[in-house]
């Protein structure tokens, strides 16, 4: 079942993907793959697997708000930019947060789309 509206939180381990409508609330948790290996850089292809998968959650939702910790919201903004433009396309904002509840982060996402909607004039009834 793919929602209009996602909101993410994540941070570099794992993130909590959930699409919601007025109704529904379907959560995704995607962890890191971590696997050691010697040669230079493994962390950052580690961190590309792990963004990738989270952009992969993200395909067919038509606005997604991205949330955490700062560095790890501007490491993400930076992946989607620069490896996946169509899902960079469809967020609409980043937002600095420590660990809220799924609950919690639901309500912070229906505020900030009821905003960002009205902004834009794209309001929809879900």
């Amino acid at each position: 079942m793919s929602l209009f509206h996602a909101v993410v939180w994540t941070d570099h381990q794992s993130a909590q993907v959930l699409q919601f409508d007025a109704e529904h609330v379907q959560a995704e948790k995607i962890k890191a793959h971590t696997h050691y290996t010697k040669q230079h850089g493994s962390a950052v292809r580690s961190e590309h697997e792990f963004f990738g998968d989270v952009c992969t959650a993200l395909d067919g939702v038509g606005e997604v708000l991205v949330t955490g910790s700062s560095t790890a919201t501007a490491d993400f903004r930076h992946y989607a930019d620069k490896h996946r433009p169509q899902t960079a396309a469809r967020i609409v904002g980043y937002e600095v947060v420590d660990h809220p509840s799924d609950k919690q982060l639901v309500a912070l996402a229906r505020k900030y789309f009821l905003k960002h909607d009205r902004m834009t004039g794209t309001a929809k009834l879900d």
